[in-house]
């Protein structure tokens, strides 16, 4: 089997390096995931991780039962890790699970005039920069952006439900992106008109913004795994 490369960036490298070795091993398998490298349905052998990192197998199991509880793989006995596959069930469940809690959160920022545009628009300077092929960076800078508007809202037990969803968030996020590239430039004006909105404290405009931003697509559900 041919690994990929550990991190294509040299930041994220240099930062990788600099983790304890269990975390260097998670960061770099989920990365793998999250990029389609390891797919949906197969299996991911321990010997391989290791050898690719220059790591004993222990910390390559501490990975893998991080991976497990946040969704990624499935650990079968005697047979290994197995990438999990999102369903179209549970990018439905995903989007339902965020607007109620994005919606939560626009809602308590408008009413009670809390600033979050500025936060928000360093976020999406950053992801604007990147260029459209970096799905893995867009991820995780549109998972960033949504975080700091559920953070504003100032519930920190709110703030770790969303935190839970990222594993299965960033996947969905991947696959949508994927799907269809030219999403890109809708999302994009549709993360404007949301941080416009809460400038304004416009509550209702931005529920309308949240709930298009947060509908399920056609075209990306068609290419999931039916529901188990």
């Amino acid at each position: 089997m041919i690994m990929p490369t550990v991190m294509e960036r040299p930041d994220e490298f240099d930062r990788a390096r600099k983790e304890p070795m269990r975390e260097r091993v998670y960061l770099y398998a989920r990365e793998q995931i999250l990029r389609g490298r390891f797919g949906g349905g197969s299996f991911i052998e321990e010997e391989d991780i290791a050898s690719a990192l220059g790591v004993s197998r222990t910390p390559v199991r501490e990975a893998f039962h991080r991976l497990e509880a946040e969704r990624f793989i499935d650990l079968l006995p005697r047979r290994g890790a197995l990438v999990r596959q999102v369903t179209v069930q549970e990018l439905v469940d995903v989007y339902e699970a965020r607007r109620v809690i994005e919606s939560h959160a626009i809602s308590r920022i408008c009413r009670e005039k809390l600033p979050v545009s500025a936060d928000m628009k360093a976020v999406l300077g950053k992801l604007e920069k990147l260029p459209p092929r970096e799905t893995f960076g867009r991820s995780e800078l549109n998972r960033e952006l949504h975080s700091v508007l559920v953070a504003r809202a100032g519930n920190a037990v709110l703030s770790e439900l969303y935190q839970s969803l990222d594993a299965r968030q960033q996947r969905v996020a991947m696959t949508a992106i994927e799907a269809d590239p030219t999403r890109l430039a809708r999302i994009s004006r549709e993360h404007h008109a949301l941080i416009g909105a809460l400038a304004a404290w416009d509550e209702a405009r931005a529920l309308a913004i949240l709930e298009r931003h947060l509908r399920p697509i056609m075209g990306v559900m068609a290419r999931l795994a039916p529901p188990a």
